[in-house]
This record gives structure tokens, sequence and C-alpha cells, in this order.
């Protein structure tokens, strides 16, 4: 349930109630947003009926929450969520952010050579592996520690926030010391375990939908990262499974429409994953603007022929140069800039 305080509320009050919620075994979460305060309450909802909430001095009213997923849906926050990275970058907000990079990082020169083709074609944030999970085990796996260090070391020489993917939640202060954003994969949308230790930090989380999940089970996932209180969260729909086998899966482009019906949380599109061509990573692109999405992730090598991992879905740096272009008439024409 959510409990709606009144704008004049006063701070003995509030740590009255949140007391109360705690008393009966539940956990409060308070929210501030530009219309209201509101405490949230997690947990059985029917321990929570049991206290008579509407009375209590500082209480506006008390609203109950129908979707199985309580605090990243529309009935808990009203406005879009903007999840900030460093000073002027920012998702979710009116401004569309690009995340582009190597599907791996293969070594530091490299690295730093896309970072700055990237950052020079309109990118805001550095994209890369450094531990990848691979369908082989006899594939390459990462650099792990030493990619990190590569992507820090980048991000020092461009001013590039990155964003890289974590498997193991035993890794995560590595993440918490070298990362901006923590990518959690599609394979792992599920692991409850790991989600649950990043909802324990406050840095921003991007969650990609599994393969195979339902928007119910993805906002669910993206529930259980906040009930620990991360409200960082990003979501990313990358393609589904499906019987098509013309693309390596096939894009769910009203994903977009509605999740930012049922949630307020920022949504981006990752237009490499989903095909595995790289001729459809800009008409995917182009959809992902027109259609409402925060922003994208996309892979770009500087010889895809070369490169250690996915390089056929790779854009190379010069057509990710024109895309950019491109994508900035789009976003133009429906009052958004990149």
């Amino acid at each position: 349930m959510i409990i709606v305080l009144k704008p004049d509320a006063t701070k003995k009050q509030i740590l009255h109630i949140e007391q109360k919620i705690k008393e009966l075994g539940l956990k409060p979460m308070l929210s501030a947003g530009k219309e209201r305060t509101i405490i949230g309450v997690i947990g059985e909802e029917d321990k929570a009926r049991l206290q008579p909430f509407e009375a209590f001095p500082g209480v506006e009213s008390v609203v109950p929450i129908q979707k199985p997923y309580k605090f990243v849906s529309r009935e808990f926050k009203k406005e879009n969520s903007i999840i900030k990275l460093a000073p002027g970058v920012e998702i979710g907000g009116q401004k569309f952010i690009v995340m582009a990079g190597p599907c791996t990082v293969e070594n530091r020169d490299r690295l730093v050579n896309i970072a700055n083709l990237v950052k020079k074609s309109g990118a805001k944030v550095l994209r890369g592996g450094a531990f990848k999970p691979r369908t082989s085990p006899y594939s390459f796996q990462g650099l792990k520690d030493k990619g990190m260090k590569f992507l820090y070391e980048a991000k020092k020489m461009t001013g590039l926030p990155i964003i890289t993917e974590l498997m193991d939640p035993r890794d995560l202060p590595l993440f918490l010391k070298y990362a901006d954003i923590i990518q959690i994969g599609a394979r792992n949308m599920q692991n409850f375990e790991l989600l649950k230790e990043v909802g324990k930090t406050r840095k921003p989380v991007l969650l990609k939908r599994g393969m195979a999940s339902t928007i119910k089970d993805f906002l669910l996932s993206a529930e259980y990262i906040v009930s620990e209180g991360n409200h960082n969260i990003i979501l990313c729909e990358r393609g589904i499974r499906t019987f098509e086998d013309a693309t390596r899966f096939t894009l769910d482009i009203s994903a977009v429409p509605v999740i930012k019906k049922l949630s307020h949380l920022p949504v981006v599109i990752d237009p490499s994953h989903c095909s595995g061509i790289w001729d459809y990573v800009a008409p995917l692109s182009k959809a992902a603007v027109a259609v409402g999405a925060d922003g994208l992730l996309i892979e770009v090598h500087d010889d895809p022929e070369k490169a250690m991992c996915d390089g056929p879905q790779a854009l190379k740096p010069a057509k990710f140069e024109i895309l950019m272009q491109e994508l900035k008439s789009i976003a133009k024409a429906i009052g958004r800039t990149i």
C-alpha cells in the first residue's frame, strides 16, 4: 500500500508512521515526489491493513497498490524517474542518451580508441564487457579485473561514464569502485540473489529483459532491486525469443510504450543483441527513438572482423557517426535531443 502524506506533515509525524510500519514487521520506503510525499509499505499488505493509518497525524490517504510490482509501478510514482549518471548526463529526461562501445574489452589501446570515437560522434556513456557470459565455456570470457581497470582508464581519458556487466556478487566491490552503471544481463534477470545485492547499493543498475520473460516478469525483477532500497534502475529491452530465426532475437518494440504506461522507470533498447546483425542496428535504433525509448545500448568496434565477441553485430565507427546524425533528426521531430 501507499500512505500519502499531507503537504504539511512534520518529520516527527513521518517517523511515527515509519515506526508503526516496522512494528508490524513491514518495511517503510519514503519517497518525496514533485507533487506529493508518500510512504510505500513493503511486505504483506494484509498486515498493513490491521493498522488504521488513515487516522494517523500527517496522513492524507491510504491507497492500495493493485500491481504485484509495487514500487516500480505508476501507481507508486506518477512522474518519470530520471537516473543521474554524471553532470549533464541522465537517463529518463528530455535528452536521449546513447551508450556505445565494444562488446568486450580486448585491450587498453583499442578500448581508448573506440571510446574517443564514440564520444566524438555523440555517445554519452561507454559500454564494454570485462566479464563476459558466453554460451560456450571455451569462448573468450573477458579480461575480468584487468578489463575493469582499462574501462576506468578510458573513463578518465574521455570523461565518459562506463557501463559493464556484473555476473557474480563476489565481484560487486570491483564494480562499485570502477563502474558508473552496473549491467545485469538477460541471463541473470531472475537471479534474485544477485538482484538483491545490487539493490543494497545505490549504484545505477541497467536491467536487461530475459529472452523468454514477460513484461510482468521483467518489472517484478526490477522490484527486487527497489525493495532493497536502490531506485536507480534503467530497464533494457533487448529482444525476446520467438519462432523467427532471421535475427538472433525478436525486438519487442511495443515493450517501450507498455512499460512506460505501467512503470515510471526509464527504458532503453539494445538493437545490437536483439538483431545479431549490424545491418539492422540502424533501423532498429531509429525505431527506438520514435517509439519513445530513453536511450540506446549499441556495440561499436573499429575492426569487427577481428572482434573477440559479437563482431557481426558491431557497427564500425563511421557507420555509428552516420547513425547518430540520423537519430538527431528523429529526436528533434518528437521534441527530444541527443
